[in-house]
């Protein structure tokens, strides 16, 4: 791929055979939502999107459905991106999904990728898109830069693998995964990005990143600052070391990550 594959042609051949979700957690996103639900069902027909309004206080909910998203769910009130994941997660669950994928709703995330997320988990139980990893030209710079580097250093010890972008937002999941964080996923926090991943990994999940091409969000304007870097280190130490402690969930054998399935069944 190039910086990115907005105008290349899409191989969406590793889709086939497979029931896919888009979920899209999205909270005043009522400017933004119709290009991305535009493009998504043009570059990947038959590829079904969750819209899970957290809590708006403009139109998203009403824009989602009239922009063409295969299901819409309204949170009451503001729950954060864990909140807004969870009911996704159950979403897919509950309706037998082989996939499920974390999508922005801001325009940011490129559903060209998709099809590479997909076939990223034929080896891996969780796959994540990862802005630093040789693809485009997106970069963080200053003390934000300097703490994320550090959390994925010692993501990646935890995971056994390299992983350079552990807090994106663009994740691809199969049943496995699908069915775990159906009925466990912090809303904390930081939650979504850290605790999840320590979970995954802590109960034998396996994870791994793709490279990806992060675009200019079409809504919203980012802030950083040094001292909101220095509070964000803080506040993400803390967490992993609350995911590292908190006792995780027994998992059913007919639930089991696909690894391991896949190591039982060799042996």
């Amino acid at each position: 791929m190039g910086d990115n594959v907005t105008d290349s042609v899409i191989d969406t051949a590793a889709l086939d055979g497979k029931r896919v979700l888009l979920i899209l957690p999205a909270w005043n996103e009522s400017e933004g939502l119709p290009f991305i639900l535009k493009e998504i069902q043009e570059k990947l027909p038959g590829v079904d999107t969750l819209v899970v309004d957290d809590g708006s206080a403009d139109t998203t909910a009403r824009v989602a459905a009239a922009s063409g998203a295969t299901a819409v769910a309204r949170l009451p009130y503001n729950l954060g991106v864990g909140g807004a994941m969870r009911l996704g997660y159950r979403y897919a669950y509950e309706h037998d999904y082989d996939v499920a994928i974390q999508c922005d709703s801001d325009g940011q995330h490129d559903p060209g990728y998709v099809p590479a997320l997909v076939e990223a988990l034929e080896s891996a139980d969780l796959v994540i898109g990862a802005r630093f990893a040789g693809e485009g030209a997106y970069s963080v710079r200053g003390p934000r830069a300097w703490a994320m580097k550090l959390l994925s250093a010692v993501l990646s010890r935890i995971a056994r693998t390299r992983l350079t972008d552990t807090t994106s937002g663009f994740k691809a999941c199969n049943r496995s995964m699908i069915a775990f964080f159906a009925h466990w996923y912090p809303v904390e926090y930081l939650g979504d990005t850290i605790e999840t991943l320590v979970g995954a990994v802590r109960c034998g999940f396996t994870v791994r990143q793709i490279p990806v091409a992060m675009r200019e969000r079409t809504t919203g304007t980012p802030s950083a600052s040094p001292i909101k870097a220095t509070i964000y280190l803080g506040r993400a130490g803390f967490v992993l070391l609350l995911a590292m402690i908190r006792r995780m969930p027994k998992i059913p054998a007919h639930e089991q990550p696909t690894a391991r399935l896949a190591s039982a069944t060799a042996e």
